[in-house]
């Protein structure tokens, strides 16, 4: 029998699948993986915003919030502030210690387990956010949100050597203009090299950004619709991604 045309399209998706959260990295395996963080982050940074009025991922608001409330003797929210910050910082901090409990022991799984912990956090957020009735419960969203903006932040920084983040824009948007710029730019000076723009870069980055939004559309959307438990889907699709490296690793052991 044949086999059908949609095969070779399934069995490559498969392979991506099994390669994106692995150890070994390529510039396209880090592309693939920053895509599917940058709209994760854009969905949990809108669900963050229309549940609690905080964006999670946003810790130079956070800081000048803190700074403004503290002059203006709200400490409700300078708390809710530093809280958000402390909990972003935690989460970067166990991110690292994570990974490199992992690259000391040559796991495969060393990016991946930092994802398994986000995706379980997520999925226990989504799936029980909806049911606390205590009355501090937004201290409690706002924590546990933060803290796993400062895991995703982390994680992606590891992975790409610093040169992409996904829980914010405003570095993306910066260099988006940058490279703009340099296309823009017409220079007649003898003997100096052209200035081009990285066209794979702009590329890469205007399709980061673009995820952030539609990731922030589908939350918003989604949690006015369902409430927290559309943060499920986000968290079963880290734990698919994140699977084979561990598989792997058990595997060896």
């Amino acid at each position: 029998m044949q086999p059908q045309p949609s095969a070779p399209r399934l069995t490559a998706l498969s392979a991506r699948l099994v390669t994106v959260a692995g150890a070994t990295r390529t510039p396209r395996r880090n592309r693939y993986l920053a895509d599917l963080l940058a709209f994760i982050a854009g969905m949990l940074n809108s669900v963050g915003f229309v549940a609690v009025s905080v964006y999670t991922s946003h810790m130079t608001g956070l800081t000048a919030s803190v700074a403004d409330h503290l002059v203006l003797g709200s400490m409700r929210l300078v708390g809710t502030g530093v809280e958000a910050i402390t909990c972003f910082v935690l989460g970067a901090m166990t991110c690292a210690m994570l990974f490199n409990w992992g690259r000391r022991r040559h796991h495969e799984a060393r990016f991946a387990n930092v994802l398994v912990l986000e995706a379980l956090l997520i999925l226990a957020f989504g799936g029980l956010a909806d049911q606390l009735t205590w009355r501090h419960r937004d201290l409690v969203f706002v924590a546990v949100l933060c803290f796993t903006m400062g895991l995703q932040n982390a994680i992606i920084t590891k992975i790409s050597a610093a040169q992409i983040r996904t829980t914010h824009v405003t570095g993306m948007i910066t260099d988006i203009g940058i490279e703009l710029g340099k296309a823009a730019y017409r220079s007649r000076t003898v003997g100096l090299p052209p200035v081009r723009a990285d066209l794979g870069k702009l590329g890469m980055l205007a399709g980061l950004v673009g995820l952030f939004f539609v990731g922030g559309v589908a939350g918003a959307v989604g949690y006015l619709a369902l409430g927290f438990t559309v943060l499920v889907a986000p968290a079963l699709v880290l734990l698919v991604v994140a699977a084979p490296p561990l598989v792997a690793d058990l595997r060896t052991r």
